[in-house]
């Protein structure tokens, strides 16, 4: 992939670079395309090198002031989407969108939702907002504040849906050191990892309409304890969504009764 973006080729084209094996590498090529593997061998993931990633059909430019987007995420997508008849004309949030992926993904899908994103980060907001522009999917933007995630809301606004990717790795958990590269905040989520999972499932019962769902991904380890917390929350439904590798990646409930 580091070699089709070299030669300014789409990714998609690994059978175009196999066919032209025996050609030779033109030297700015060579020079762009070792700089980037050295970068890459140092941890840095590969969609800030090609500044570019593929999430549910959505083609998002992405930089070090956003998370590399997984493909865990799109398990948090097919629930909402799962959720949200098409041509309904629902309210939808995403808390703390970093790149936009979400929020897009399901305003791609659902045209008829009236889509909102928030996140603390300028940065992050300037991404998503750029690539909402550039795929002209209208998404209203709310910058808001570390830690109060329904801060930017007005009083009285109700959601059919609230979707959020928060920060849930545990201080001192391993497995950041393979992640230095990607913005702290949008990764540690407290001692235990649940601190703003915890806030979420507080706060968001104010903002969600009668029957309306709130759907949160986390950790691989963390799905009982998100689903404790929905529960003494009072959310019904509760229940978990696995990823493509088996693991329960996300936990959700319905807040209220549906209306009639």
């Amino acid at each position: 992939m580091l070699l089709l973006h070299a030669l300014g080729r789409p990714v998609s084209e690994r059978a175009w670079l196999i066919a032209h094996d025996d050609a030779a590498l033109p030297a700015p090529a060579r020079v762009c395309f070792e700089a980037w593997c050295a970068r890459r061998a140092a941890g840095e993931p590969l969609a800030y090198l090609t500044g570019r990633k593929a999430f549910y059909g959505l083609d998002l430019h992405i930089d070090a002031r956003v998370l590399d987007p997984r493909d865990d995420t799109e398990t948090l997508v097919d629930w909402a989407l799962a959720l949200l008849p098409q041509g309904a004309a629902a309210d939808v949030l995403d808390l703390g969108t970093g790149s936009g992926a979400v929020a897009l993904a399901i305003a791609h899908a659902r045209p008829a939702a009236r889509v909102t994103a928030t996140d603390a980060s300028a940065g992050a907001l300037a991404v998503a907002r750029a690539n909402g522009q550039r795929l002209s999917l209208p998404v209203r933007w709310l910058q808001g504040a570390w830690g109060d995630w329904f801060a930017p809301l007005a009083a009285g606004e109700s959601f059919a849906l609230i979707a959020s990717n928060p920060p849930y790795i545990a201080e001192g958990d391993p497995h950041l050191s393979a992640l230095a590269r990607e913005p702290r905040t949008a990764l540690v989520g407290g001692r235990e990892g649940l601190e703003q999972l915890r806030r979420i499932v507080a706060g968001a019962g104010a903002y969600l309409a009668p029957g309306g769902w709130l759907l949160l991904e986390h950790g691989y380890d963390q799905a009982q304890a998100v689903r404790g917390l929905l529960a003494q929350a009072g959310y019904a439904k509760v229940q978990s969504r696995r990823d493509l590798a088996g693991i329960e990646r996300c936990s959700g409930g319905c807040h209220g009764a549906a209306p009639g």
